[in-house]
């Protein structure tokens, strides 16, 4: 471990593309590097003095900075960043799962915002917001027209300000104000239940710093309940990551002691390392929140027959986990064949209040496979639907991003011919999600997770029955493309 702990910070993996993070709190000597390009950087000054004297209107020097920084990076790939004053706090609230808003679950429905649900004890669970509310107007600007992520920053703030929401409640016919006073939110990324008797259902939505204290308690419930639980399925659907130490946690509690969960190798000393199945490896301040759990419910998350469920969505912590629980054969992985997010990136302050994300290192499963620009392949590939996946030609994975890292192990020939089937099925997607978001909710193709018509828990259900799987006619591996650069 001496080499982990020469890095002061915490690990995350994903935040929304899923990345390997390395928060570094120290800078690390960059000692041995080859000379500054002189004439470039000679360039680099004229540019910056012809535009500062020549261009049409005055420009603001630290901004114009700032955005060739930014671009230095971006050009690299599409998971290195350069972090200003905004993106870094968003990045930093982003893994600990805590901002400072109204409390609820979004998406979008016909150009307005929806509630999914109100966070439990949330100011909006308490103003009685409910699931399927929409959202018409954040203070007097109208939701019509914004994106999900302009209507998200619009309702967050500081704390004790308020804001109000015009709702429109479908079910009561009326549109009214609430008022809410902003306060900091802790999200559940955990959630669970009982399907049936004797088989239950945890789902993980992110790896943040309280996900494992919040899944060692639903796993403490779900044993309560049923102390001799005959199956259970780790739900890992559209899951894109988050800290490296939360994913290692969750694959030991059900992996044997001291086994390797994932590996990561790079050029610089601190990137080659291996994580095992033990506390060293992800306790916090020393304690190790698996010991929480009693001896008897440790023992039998360790036998207890498991599926892991993932799709296109699911990307790096939480293809880490379904990696190593693959590879060490303690679970079925069911599903589409994953986001492919396996690179490492290590985050370093630049200042108190900038930083730079930039990738450093693969990572590895325990038999050694890069996922990168690949994903995990399931075991059992299972459809959205009994009818197929209708939009999966949306969803967006790592081989489809611009300028994505290499896994640098396959590689397939460009083929103009499988763009072009590509795009076509894209559109006939885009098509059918607008035929069904005319239809009623509870006609819609793709239900809620964790009900009796989320096609893929059920056929996972049956899998833990031992029951018959239908097991998708359509679904192939998909190969790395070469990138364009």
């Amino acid at each position: 471990m001496g080499q982990k702990l020469k890095i002061a910070g915490w690990i995350s993996v994903g935040a929304l593309a899923g990345a390997l993070t390395t928060v570094s709190l120290q800078t690390v000597a960059r000692g041995g590097l080859a000379p500054l390009p002189l004439e470039e950087l000679q360039q680099l000054a004229a540019v910056f003095g012809m535009i500062k004297s020549d261009y049409v209107e005055p420009v603001d020097e630290k901004k114009l900075i700032s955005e060739a920084i930014a671009g230095m990076v971006a050009s690299l790939d599409p998971h290195s960043q350069y972090f200003d004053k905004k993106s870094y706090k968003e990045f930093r609230e982003g893994t600990t799962g805590r901002f400072v808003g109204v409390g609820i679950e979004i998406t979008q429905e016909d150009g307005l915002v929806k509630v999914v649900s109100p966070i439990e004890g949330s100011p909006a669970d308490r103003a009685g917001l409910k699931t399927g509310d929409l959202i018409t107007r954040i203070d007097s600007t109208a939701v019509k027209g914004l994106s999900l992520n302009e209507a998200v920053k619009k309702m967050r703030g500081e704390p004790n300000t308020k804001v109000v929401l015009t709702i429109y409640r479908k079910d009561e016919n009326r549109s009214f104000p609430v008022t809410i006073t902003r306060e900091e939110i802790k999200t559940q990324s955990v959630k669970a239940k009982m399907i049936e008797p004797g088989f239950a259902w945890i789902r993980l939505s992110q790896f943040q710093d309280r996900t494992v204290d919040d899944f060692v308690r639903k796993i403490d419930e779900l044993y309560k309940q049923d102390p001799k639980l005959k199956g259970l399925v780790l739900d890992l659907r559209n899951d894109p990551g988050g800290l490296l130490d939360a994913a290692v946690a969750i694959s030991a509690a059900f992996l044997p002691d001291n086994v390797t969960v994932v590996s990561t190798n790079g050029q610089l000393a601190e990137s080659k390392f291996i994580y095992k199945a033990s506390p060293e490896f992800y306790a916090r301040r020393g304690a190790d929140p698996l010991k929480r759990l009693s001896d008897s419910t440790r023992a039998a998350l360790r036998t207890v027959p498991l599926v892991v469920l993932v799709n296109e969505g699911s990307a790096s912590a939480s293809e880490i986990v379904a990696g190593a629980l693959q590879d060490h054969k303690r679970g079925t992985v069911m599903g589409s064949q994953t986001f492919g997010k396996g690179s490492v990136q290590t985050v370093r302050p630049l200042g108190p209040d900038t930083g730079l994300k930039i990738t450093t290192a693969r990572y590895y499963t325990p038999s050694g496979k890069t996922i990168q620009a690949k994903g995990i392949l399931p075991d059992v590939m299972v459809d959205e639907t009994p009818d197929g996946n209708p939009y999966a030609a949306l969803r967006t994975r790592e081989a489809d991003l611009e300028k994505h890292l290499g896994n640098g192990v396959d590689k397939e020939k460009a083929d103009p011919k499988k763009e072009q089937a590509r795009e076509d099925a894209r559109e006939e997607a885009l098509k059918k999600l607008e035929e069904q978001s005319k239809k009623p909710l509870a006609e819609r193709k793709l239900p809620e997770y964790g009900t009796e018509k989320d096609f893929p828990l059920m056929q996972a259900l049956n899998r833990l029955k031992g029951q018959p799987v239908q097991i998708s006619k359509t679904q192939v591996e998909r190969k790395e493309e070469p990138k364009e650069n």
